[in-house]
């Protein structure tokens, strides 16, 4: 005779990988939340079923991912946990090898099977939840995804293996979901996407963003919106104009370019020259000399010669792009670029990457070096130790610069916007004092 279990079960969601991951865990944990289900995020503690939520972008993400679901299924075997279930990126990709490899995970699951997993707890999803989503970052920013997808075909990316092609949600949908998200207390709009800049293209016939921020900047109660992640082959310009015209919409671009070298680009399948994104930067300082771009660059590409390596480098010293981050290529198996030789080795890539930020490190001590003196608007993200720490609107949480303030002479609410005047700064930090709240 089976016994009856007393005690209820309690779920924890653990989160690797990229902001668009994390919304998925969110939706996760909305969904098993308005089934009663007790769940947590990126703890264990005493909870019974663990869900993890994978990455398969690179190398290192994959390695993570493996070696956390190797985790658990030694918690699992030793009895410290009931149920293992594994979904995602890493998932998508490998579930077959997964399954042969490590049989203890109860099921593997895809990025776009949540009803799967979901009858795994014996619960339907539940449609009439869309636009309420639970948050696992502070309360007065979230991350907005507004498509899922993308129909690039840059020879490096293995993201359309895992997220398949391009498919926006409606401007009504994500306008529901955000003023869910304000009355919640939400004051920031992180929006993502893998392609920012194909949003509308597929339900609309035509590029919508900047019909969307028109939208989004008309709820009551969000005061900035951040772009992340747009392409720059083709790349719609009225973007900006919205930009500068919409006080919502903060001067803040994420706009990863890869390379600078027209021979790498062209390898890359990236549909764009050198002459090109010099022309796109300039028009998009022209129409908005306030805003501040970010980038990503790859180095090491299969390939890349010495001399395509400078063109980067000088490329970079031109541009003085307000932030900058860097990758090593990864040879990914399904990509393009995968029947090319990897013939750049690990040390060389290492160090492009090193010389590429000491490149940007300059010019971020640079650029940080005008402020001081100058009065800006911040949101204060936390605090941590002697200080307050905030942001300003040209920088995005977790990745770009941040404003400190000595707790002790600054009194201030985490979650509010304030008014400072830089007295100090670093390469990439900013220090400051209140001038009013």
């Amino acid at each position: 005779m089976k016994t009856k279990k007393l005690s209820k079960d309690k779920v924890s969601v653990i989160t690797l990988g990229c902001s668009k991951n994390l919304v998925d865990s969110e939706n996760i944990i909305t969904q098993l939340k308005a089934n009663e289900f007790e769940v947590e995020h990126d703890k264990t503690s005493d909870a019974n079923i663990v869900v993890v939520n994978t990455c398969g972008f690179i190398d290192l993400a994959k390695e993570e991912s493996v070696n956390t679901i190797l985790d658990y299924a030694k918690a699992k075997s030793e009895g410290q946990i009931e149920k293992l279930y594994v979904t995602g990126c890493l998932s998508e990709r490998y579930k077959n090898d997964l399954e042969a490899e490590i049989p203890e995970v109860d099921a593997y699951f895809g990025t776009m099977e949540l009803p799967s997993l979901l009858s795994r707890f014996n619960v339907d999803y539940q449609h009439d939840l869309i636009g309420e989503r639970a948050i696992t970052t502070p309360m007065h920013y979230a991350y907005l995804k507004i498509s899922e997808g993308c129909n690039r075909t840059c020879s490096f990316c293995a993201i359309p293996l895992m997220r398949g092609k391009h498919i926006s949600r409606t401007i009504d949908d994500l306008v529901v979901e955000a003023k869910h998200l304000a009355s919640i207390g939400v004051k920031e709009l992180l929006l993502i996407a893998q392609e920012l800049t194909y949003y509308g293209l597929d339900i609309y016939k035509e590029r919508s963003l900047p019909s969307l921020l028109k939208a989004l900047s008309e709820v009551e109660g969000i005061e900035w919106i951040r772009l992340h992640y747009a392409y720059p082959s083709k790349f719609p310009i009225d973007i900006i104009r919205v930009m500068a015209q919409t006080d919502e919409v903060c001067n803040y671009l994420d706009m990863p370019l890869q390379h600078a070298n027209d021979g790498v680009l062209k390898r890359m399948r990236r549909h764009i020259t050198n002459a090109e994104q010099k022309e796109l930067i300039k028009n998009i300082k022209e129409i908005n000399p306030e805003i501040r771009l970010r980038t990503t660059m790859l180095v090491g590409f299969p390939g890349e010669t010495e001399e395509e390596f400078q063109d980067l480098c000088n490329f970079i010293e031109w541009a003085k792009f307000d932030r900058l981050g860097v990758f090593m290529y990864s040879h990914e198996e399904g990509t393009i670029a995968h029947d090319l030789e990897d013939d750049v080795s690990l040390e060389v890539k290492q160090q492009r990457a090193n010389r590429i930020m000491e490149i940007q490190s300059a010019i971020s001590l640079d650029r940080n070096s005008s402020f001081v003196g100058k009065e800006l608007r911040i949101l204060i993200d936390r605090k941590e130790g002697e200080y307050f720490i905030g942001r300003t609107e040209y920088d995005s949480p977790e990745v770009d610069n941040e404003v400190l303030l000595l707790a002790q002479e600054n009194f201030c609410r985490v979650g509010d916007f304030a008014m400072v005047k830089i007295t100090g700064f670093e390469e990439y930090d900013l220090y400051a004092e209140l001038t009013e709240h």
